[in-house]
């Protein structure tokens, strides 16, 4: 049976705010939100105070608006673990793996790491890091970068504020806000990501986000190969956009 919403009104607020959060396109002001819901400004206030605490919500204080937080990305994630995600994923990553023969991978991103939910391991290629439940910084990786770039400017400046955000794994890879921004932007500029060694020395990496019906990065596909293979980047990169195009409709519907 359903609860009475009438007996729990912090509860149904506190979700009718973050489902609400979930629908826009990026931070929104909080007056948005007591207007679009018909909250009291005061109440509100207090219920985003408690989940800005919890690290569902996160305050843009020079925007003065408010977006999603990390522990939002961790419910996002774990409902992709267990339902139509990876399922759906597993059979198009196997599928990318062989025609690629190369190892391939499905990620989510939880605050500032992505989190591998499928992976498939290419004949007579080398294991990778990359393994189910692992996680690895997002600036770093091809998945990370490429649903960092679909993200709101003002949420990725709020998960990478300033020199202490960004992780180091070869000493490769951006290591300030500034260097995030032009790797981003070349990203949105080519429509897909890639990585050098940033992750593991030796190899490379491309992938190309999974976006929701809101335009929202969901996951991303990638295809990881040894430098030395002589592989042909672009030839990956059309397989990997053509599995993450087919696995965006299965999830969504033409878009």
């Amino acid at each position: 049976m359903i609860p009475d919403t009438a007996q729990v009104p912090a509860a149904d607020q506190t979700l009718r705010v973050l489902s609400f959060l979930a629908r826009q396109r990026g931070p929104v002001a909080a007056r948005t939100i007591a207007d679009s819901l018909e909250i009291p400004r005061s109440s509100l206030y207090h219920l985003l105070a408690a989940m800005a605490a919890h690290g569902f919500v996160v305050h843009l204080e020079s925007e003065r608006r408010w977006g999603l937080g990390a522990a939002a990305f961790e419910l996002a994630g774990g409902y992709a673990r267990q339902q139509p995600l990876a399922r759906l994923g597993r059979p198009l990553v196997a599928s990318l793996a062989d025609h690629a023969g190369e190892n391939a991978h499905l990620a989510v991103m939880i605050g500032r790491d992505v989190l591998y939910i499928v992976e498939e391991r290419a004949p007579r290629r080398p294991a990778l890091v990359t393994d189910v439940g692992v996680r690895l910084p997002a600036h770093l990786t091809a998945t990370g970068r490429a649903m960092l770039a679909l993200l709101p400017r003002e949420q990725v400046r709020a998960l990478y504020p300033d020199a202490a955000a960004f992780a180091d794994r070869t000493g490769r890879g951006p290591r300030r806000p500034g260097e995030l921004r032009e790797v981003l932007r070349a990203v949105r500029a080519e429509g897909l990501a890639t990585e050098d060694g940033e992750v593991t020395l030796g190899l490379r990496s491309v992938a190309v986000a999974v976006r929701d019906h809101t335009g929202w990065p969901a996951a991303a596909l990638a295809v990881t190969w040894p430098e030395d293979s002589g592989r042909d980047g672009a030839e990956v990169a059309l397989l990997v956009g053509d599995a993450a195009a087919d696995l965006t409709r299965r999830l969504y519907g033409a878009q």
